[in-house]
Formats: structure tokens, C-alpha cells, sequence
């Protein structure tokens, strides 16, 4: 018996055929509005974001993930970070969606009158909880893949990719980037839309000095593998506004459908939000009431800071 792989043009062409004569375009899950809407993560996309440590990164990419799981119901989404726990992740969207600054928030500082905001956004999170998981360790792509067809999820994301291992023994860290990417492309094709965050390297600048400066990043940047820019079909580097100190820009430097364009965003780093300039701060939350476990912890909460403040 064969082992050979392919698909009759036949076959193929039936279901070409009936998209194109239905009208039927490509599947996107929407990760916002306006300019957001530019940005296409679909089914069989591979999406590659890289930037410098503490460029925003993760921070973006968490908010696309919990922004495409509010707009499109059915999608169910996996989150592999190797850095941060759920918990962490989970602050800092809690952070964004309630307009709080991410530090009150992680040393658990909260106050009376930030009551409605942390209710809202945790409604909001909460009204995703079912669609949405986190990978536990191992960090192997093998466990990725378990995991995301346990959870039945359509999308996938890796943060960030330097760091996860794939299957088999590699000679070096290029090798098993490359082949790390190979599968992800394969998860891609058999209909999955996958987000890779990636860490790009040094550049020289204008005085020959090696700085992460956004001028000097491009596709060569992505750190240990040539497959990442090959295997991507969008590929972005957050890099910080030339001029605004609270603005960056989503260099847009691949785009194998469309014309690649670039997206300047305002980064609220205390708040852990972006927005693309001039467009509207909307957390769209669903507003609620406090649950009684919610309001019970609130009121050990706020007990708790006001004995604290009174021993001073």
C-alpha cells in the first residue's frame, strides 16, 4: 500500500466550486472592531507575533484570544504560556476589562468603589470560561496537541515558540523551532487557526549598536528558525511608536492573502489594554450583580483593608 499523500482535483474542486458559486468566503474570528477587524486568525491560518521582551506581546494576544471567544460563540480556544500561569494571564485581563490598574489588581488592592467595574469584568470573563483552557505542563507540542483536540478547540495558541518542545530529538534549537513550526502549519491545514508568539533577536542600529530598536526588525528578526516567516501566512512585531511614548505600532510584515498594513495601537501598559488610535475604550462587559460568592469574598475583601488601615 502507498504511503502517499494527496487530494484529488476532483475532489477538491466539487467544494471549490460551491464556495465560490455560494459566495462563501473564508472563515475569521473577529478579535474587535474597526481597525481590529483588519486582522485575519481564522481555520487554517497561521498567525506569527514577535517583538522584543516586554513589547506587549502576550498582553495583545491574550486580549485577541478573549476577544475572539466574546464575539464568536462556537469557537473554543487553548492557551499554552510557558512563562505565566493562568492565574497571572487572568489578572491582567481582568486588568483590561474592568479599567483597573494591573497592580492593584495582582496585590489584590482593591476598594469599594472599584466594586462594579471588578464585577462587570469578571462577568465578562467568566461568560468565556467554559470555551477557553489552559495548557498544564509538559510544554511539548505532543501535550498541545492532546489537549486541544481533548478540549475541541479551533484555536490554538503558543507563547511562545522558542520554548516548546516537539516530538523526536533535534541536533540544535534551530532544528526544533523548524520542526515545531512544520507541525503547528499541520494543525493549520487540517483546520485549525493557530497564534504563535515568537521572540525576535538583536538588531544593529544607525551607530552599530545592538538594541531591539523597531526600525531594524523585520521577518530575519524571529529568533532560531527561517520555517517561522516561511510557515506563517500573517507574521507581526509590536514595535514602540517613533514618536509616542504611549502608542505601538503592529508592523504588519507579512501577509500571504492580502496587502500587509501596519496598525498603530494606544497600549495602556497600567491597564494591560490596547486600542487602535482614535478608536473608542469600549470593554463592552456584560453588566451584572454580584454573585454571593463573589460578594461574600468582596466583603472578607474590604473588612480585611479596613482593620489593616486602621493599625496605622
Amino acid at each position: 500500500m502507498s504511503d502517499a499523500q494527496f487530494v484529488n482535483a476532483v475532489d477538491a474542486l466539487d467544494t471549490w466550486r460551491d464556495d465560490v458559486l455560494a459566495g462563501k468566503p473564508p472563515t475569521f474570528y473577529k478579535v474587535g472592531k474597526g481597525d481590529l477587524e483588519r486582522i485575519e486568525i481564522g481555520p487554517k491560518l497561521v498567525t506569527l507575533v514577535g517583538g522584543a521582551p516586554g513589547a506587549g506581546k502576550t498582553a495583545w494576544v491574550m486580549q485577541c484570544v478573549i476577544d475572539a471567544l466574546r464575539l464568536n460563540p462556537g469557537l473554543r480556544a487553548c492557551v499554552c504560556n510557558v512563562e505565566m500561569p493562568p492565574e497571572v494571564l487572568l489578572d491582567r485581563q481582568l486588568a483590561r476589562l474592568s479599567g483597573i490598574d494591573v497592580q492593584t489588581i495582582r496585590y489584590r488592592r482593591l476598594a469599594a468603589d472599584h466594586a462594579d467595574r471588578i464585577d462587570q469584568a469578571i462577568c465578562t470573563l467568566k461568560s468565556v470560561a467554559n470555551r477557553l483552557c489552559f495548557v498544564r505542563p509538559p510544554f511539548g507540542l505532543e501535550n498541545i496537541a492532546a489537549t486541544a483536540d481533548a478540549f475541541d478547540a479551533g484555536l490554538i495558541v503558543l507563547d511562545y515558540i522558542q520554548r516548546i518542545a516537539p516530538p523526536g530529538t533535534h541536533g540544535d534549537k534551530r532544528s526544533s523551532v523548524d520542526a515545531t513550526m512544520e507541525h503547528l502549519r499541520n494543525f493549520a491545514d487540517a483546520g485549525v487557526a493557530v497564534i504563535v508568539v515568537a521572540a525576535v533577536g538583536r538588531t544593529k542600529d544607525k551607530q552599530g549598536r545592538s538594541s531591539y530598536d523597531g526600525d531594524g526588525l523585520n521577518l530575519a528578526s524571529f529568533r532560531e528558525s527561517s520555517e517561522l516567516e516561511f510557515g506563517a501566512d500573517d507574521a507581526f512585531i509590536l514595535v514602540p511608536h517613533s514618536k509616542e511614548p504611549t502608542q505601538v505600532v503592529l508592523r504588519h510584515l507579512k501577509a500571504r492573502h492580502t496587502e500587509p498594513r501596519d496598525l498603530t495601537l494606544e497600549f495602556d501598559r497600567s491597564c494591560q489594554y490596547f486600542k487602535p488610535v482614535g478608536g473608542p475604550w469600549n470593554p463592552d462587559g456584560d453588566a451584572g450583580t454580584l454573585s454571593p460568592a463573589i460578594s461574600s469574598a468582596w466583603q472578607r475583601a474590604t473588612a480585611a483593608t479596613e482593620e489593616s488601615d486602621g493599625d496605622f
